[in-house]
């Protein structure tokens, strides 16, 4: 540990280069050359900073460079103080905006991370300035803790949760609020959205929403949730199928941030009572554009709001991306490449059968061929599909969506989902005319599709003659390649997870998810596909009947090979792609005995 011989000062760039020279990180020529250069001069930047942006490999590991993140964890280490890495989803904002002035936390460079009863922890990158500890411990009445952060991350966070923080307070001290007290019953609840003044156009509101959507961007979240109650609104994303408390703001701001995105999804903003639905486009930091599917639903305390965001890059994604193993890709391949016949995409909401559908028919999406869709709605704007909004207002469901399409010539045609009778005949009549035709069901796996439609109404005659083949999915999380870890097999739980036939196919090894910076220690980083492909082969055609049984059309298509959910997600454990633990939250058990 160093000897902190003077505290109330700044760090030094010179004496910086002579701990890096003293502990071996670079070259002695090196740092007597750069302090013979800098000396006299003054830096606006922090030394740390300077030091980042020549990019000097690192002596001891001629592999790393000295980046922020190494220095910053040396400097630390060298002083003796705690390092942090901030995660902004675990920051509370207001609490922590309201220790210090942004004024005051500008002019010392710190900001206070969390707040406990009795204690604040203070981040700051000058380890030797002190004068404000003292003076804020007595302010405060509490224990001031002190830990060590990158002074890029203090310069980034103190500008976004004080810029944050300022807009929720002034868009608040704008709007007439109504308190928690003047609520008696349902009716006026529902009135909370009709009588605030502030407006939506109202520039704080707008810096809200403006953060909300790169802050999810850069969060990588999935969707947003935006959702009143009786004294605040939560903000939570869902970040690789998780979801995660964001901020929490005032009834009296959540309405008008509702409103403007409404506003800019093009929707109608007086109206509250009824479920709405409707999309916009942004950009990211990156200057790639963003889809938003916006949703509304009227709730006690006004409308709750969701957005799902779809990945730019979603259409650019092959099979072995989204999960697909090499025979899977194969099989898939050949199926889709069938002239006619209906292809069948299973699994519950957020199971990734949209990102499955739309990336097969971007690869089927040739000049020759003539792509349809019938949606609802609309999830993302392919320039290559000709696609069909269902509105149900003016009588356009799937069905008739689908007779429409019948007329324009289609070589392929995708149904956003087969809900009822009437949608699967014409699925079933539009592949006898010679067209392709991919859609989804709400199963728990592949085989229960067949017993699905065979109760919705199909005659399984028909089913015989057009189905082809069905794919069941389900995503679950990956672990983060920069901190798994290897253990023993559990075999108790490898056993939990597939039948005991399968467990003596083992591995001896497994990952476990451990936690680090870029996976805000959660473990985990993205998510992928887990796959059963069942092949309609001429054996389990003749095990579609009326009265068909599930069990034997499962146990014949697992003998044809179709690898069961469970299976599947169980070669991603041997992988080192995922975990036991979060297979068995995903895929349905085996049902049968093989």
């Amino acid at each position: 540990m160093l000897n902190k011989q003077s505290d109330d000062r700044q760090l030094e760039l010179g004496e910086l280069l002579e701990w890096l020279v003293e502990d071996g990180l670079i070259d002695a020529e090196l740092g007597r050359t750069v302090k013979a250069v800098t000396k006299g001069s003054k830096h606006k930047q922090h030394p740390l900073v300077l030091i980042a942006d020549h990019k000097w490999p690192n002596q001891l590991n001629q592999q790393s460079i000295l980046d922020i993140k190494p220095l910053t964890e040396w400097l630390a280490d060298r002083v003796g103080i705690p390092l942090l890495h901030i995660d902004p989803l675990k920051v509370n904002v207001p609490a922590i905006t309201s220790v210090m002035s942004y004024a005051y936390a500008k002019r010392f460079n710190i900001i206070a991370v969390e707040v406990k009863y009795n204690e604040v922890i203070i981040a700051t990158a000058e380890p030797f300035l002190r004068e404000w500890e003292r003076e804020l411990s007595r302010i405060l009445g509490k224990t001031i803790t002190r830990v060590m952060v990158d002074p890029v991350e203090i310069e980034r966070y103190l500008v976004e949760f004080y810029s944050l923080s300022h807009s929720v307070r002034a868009a608040h001290d704008d709007s007439q609020d109504i308190g928690p007290s003047s609520v008696q019953n349902l009716e006026q609840l529902m009135e909370l959205g009709r009588s605030g003044q502030l407006e939506a156009n109202d520039q704080h509101v707008v810096n809200i929403v403006d953060w909300l959507l790169q802050y999810a961007y850069s969060q990588r979240a999935s969707d947003i949730h935006i959702e009143p109650s009786r004294d605040q609104t939560n903000i939570r994303f869902r970040i690789d199928g998780v979801m995660q408390m964001v901020y929490q703001i005032p009834p009296s701001v959540g309405t008008p941030v509702t409103s403007r995105i409404k506003i800019l999804g093009r929707m109608d903003v007086s109206e509250k009572r009824r479920p709405q639905d409707g999309r916009l486009k942004t950009r990211n930091k990156q200057g790639h554009e963003v889809e938003l599917r916006l949703s509304t639903m009227p709730t006690a305390f006004g409308e709750k709001l969701v957005m799902r965001i779809f990945d730019p890059e979603v259409l650019l994604k092959d099979y072995r991306a989204l999960g697909f193993s090499q025979v899977e890709t194969g099989l898939w391949g050949d199926l889709i490449g069938r002239p006619n016949g209906i292809i069948l995409v299973t699994g519950p909401t957020g199971s990734g059968k949209t990102t499955t559908l739309y990336t097969t028919l971007k690869e089927l999406a040739r000049p020759e061929v003539n792509v349809c869709t019938v949606e609802d709605p609309i999830e993302l704007v392919e320039p290559s599909f000709n696609q069909m909004q269902v509105q149900h207002n003016i009588g356009l469901n799937f069905a008739s969506g689908v007779r429409t399409l019948l007329r324009q010539d289609p070589d392929i045609i995708m149904i956003g989902e087969i809900r009822d009778r009437e949608t699967a005949e014409m699925a079933v009549q539009a592949s006898l005319t010679g067209h392709l035709v991919f859609s989804t069901l709400h199963t728990n796996d592949a085989p229960t599709a067949i017993t699905r439609l065979l109760e919705i109404g199909v005659p399984p005659y028909l089913l015989k003659a057009t189905l082809l083949g069905v794919l069941g999915q389900r995503l679950t999380r990956i672990l983060c390649p920069h901190c798994k870890e290897k253990v023993p097999l559990n075999m108790e739980l490898w056993e939990t997870m597939i039948t005991p036939l399968r467990a003596k196919q083992r591995p001896k090894t497994v990952y476990q998810p451990i936690g680090c910076l870029e996976c805000r220690q959660t473990g985990f980083l993205g998510r992928v596909g887990i796959y059963e492909m069942m092949i309609i082969s001429t054996g389990i055609k003749r095990l579609i009947t009326a009265d068909c049984d599930i069990n034997q059309l499962r146990r014949q298509a697992i003998n044809e090979g179709m690898r069961p959910l469970r299976l599947s997600g169980a070669q991603k454990v041997a992988s080192g792609i995922s975990t036991i633990e979060e297979v068995l939250k995903v895929a349905p058990p085996e049902s049968i005995e093989i």
